[in-house]
């Protein structure tokens, strides 16, 4: 893939985001990380090609070089020292709708579809193959990037 057409797509991915920031739908997140905490919750994000592109583009602005293993079943891009979240800029269309019951519960996906095929059409154009969970989506998008 070209490198115009890498920054295309990254650029269609943040103005999904974007969009999705601008909906009033009502959300009480306060940084409370249980959504992070897969273990617990049993759901762990999906991520489109392009949405793992971006997210690696943000850890890989932290310094970091390798995504660090989870044994406690969190997210392995939450920063253990704070609770933060190392891509929270970055991070994927699943963390930003929120599917904690404590902020609000998830976003109806007739309220978001228009922005999941918009995610969908993206993964298409870069030869994804469809939503993959977090942690390996990343960890392919990094090598991608070299």
């Amino acid at each position: 893939m070209r490198r115009e057409e890498l920054q295309q797509a990254l650029d269609e991915v943040r103005a999904v985001y974007a969009e999705l920031a601008k909906r009033p739908l009502a959300r009480s997140c306060q940084a409370r990380t249980e959504c992070c905490r897969f273990q617990l919750t049993g759901l762990t994000p999906q991520l489109t090609k392009g949405e793992a592109l971006v997210a690696a583009k943000g850890f890989r602005a932290t310094g970091r070089k390798e995504i660090p293993e989870s044994a406690d079943g969190a997210c392995s891009l939450l920063k253990r020292e704070t609770g933060r979240c190392l891509i929270y800029a970055n991070r994927p269309f699943g963390c930003r709708t929120h599917f904690c019951a404590a902020a609000g519960g998830p976003y109806a996906r007739k309220e978001v579809l228009d922005l999941i095929r918009r995610l969908e059409e993206v993964d298409r154009k870069l030869g994804g193959d469809g939503p993959r969970k977090i942690q390996a989506a990343v960890e392919d998008a990094l090598a991608e990037l070299g």
